[in-house]
């Protein structure tokens, strides 16, 4: 049983040294690697560059750079691999990710690549084997197929796992999920990757619910379906912010025991580069062991 960890590029040198003394911190813990997140457009693709490599140089940690290609041209995208293979990153998690504010989607134009698919095919093309790729997965179908109803078809969804299968298919070694609330959502996924022939490891991509106010605002964004009793247990807590974390860290225990016990092969945390909740968590399903867990700090 392995776990994972997520950081994203802070925005001030503040906040940049606060996550390299927060990494410092957790790496002793053994995860079995740390990615890290890539700004719409390439907004922050060096410092996301800087901070894998020094993530592997200066604390030995298995890094994984996120690499989203919308309007990226495949130039773009060939000094960043080139770049992130002198630096030694091993792994790319290959996205087509979001749009710069104001700008359309180049899909159309020559040199740039329109989905995850071709994505991963490039780098194979460029770069055999050299790179881990992790592709995104999505147990309650991507954001673009929903409508008002945050499910979206049977119809949609099926064309959603036959997408993942050819993200897989182009060289794909590895899945990680969107964050959900629902156990059952996500076993029902990985038991439909199967039936179709996605055979690669699935890790959940799992979610601490830190303050009542960001739970609300990611779920909103991402649409993420939330359990009447989740949501219920929450209402009655929102008060205080300290009680929201304790119940996130209890209900969020409980799902990664759920999801152990149905032998995922590992746990992938989004951290928002925070500390205290992910590992309270892993505390709780004997993955660290209780002196590794903090007493203090976020």
């Amino acid at each position: 049983r392995v776990f994972s960890f997520e950081f994203f590029p802070p925005k001030t040198p503040s906040g940049i040294q606060n996550l390299y003394d927060r990494v410092q911190r957790m790496k002793d813990l053994g995860p079995a690697f740390v990615d890290v997140t890539w700004g719409a457009g390439g907004s922050t693709q060096e410092l996301s560059l800087e901070l894998c490599q020094n993530f592997s140089k200066r604390f030995g940690l298995n890094t994984q750079l996120h690499l989203t290609c919308a309007n990226m041209h495949k130039t773009q995208l060939s000094e960043v691999l080139n770049k992130a293979k002198e630096f030694g990153i091993e792994n790319i998690l290959a996205l087509r990710g979001d749009l710069p504010p104001g700008q359309e989607l180049r899909d159309k134009e020559e040199g740039y690549f329109c989905n995850a698919v071709e994505l991963v095919r490039f780098i194979r093309e460029e770069h055999g084997d050299h790179f881990g790729i992790t592709v995104a997965g999505y147990p309650e179908g991507h954001i673009d197929h929903w409508e008002d109803e945050p499910r979206i078809s049977e119809e949609e969804y099926r064309k959603d796992l036959e997408f993942l299968k050819q993200k897989v298919d182009a060289g794909a070694d590895c899945i990680i999920t969107q964050l959900f609330y629902d156990v059952n959502i996500f076993l029902k996924f990985v038991e439909d990757c199967r039936e179709i022939g996605i055979k690669v490891p699935i890790l959940p991509g799992v979610m601490p619910i830190n303050t009542y106010g960001g739970f609300v605002k990611m779920t909103g964004f991402s649409k993420t379906i939330v359990p009447q009793e989740l949501r219920e247990g929450l209402e009655a807590v929102k008060h205080s912010e300290e009680e929201v974390k304790a119940y996130g860290v209890q209900v969020m225990a409980e799902m990664c025991e759920t999801l152990l016990k149905n032998k995922v092969p590992g746990l992938h945390l989004y951290t928002l580069n925070l500390e205290k909740s992910a590992l309270e968590i892993l505390t709780k399903v004997d993955m660290i062991s209780p002196q590794d867990s903090p007493s203090q700090g976020s």
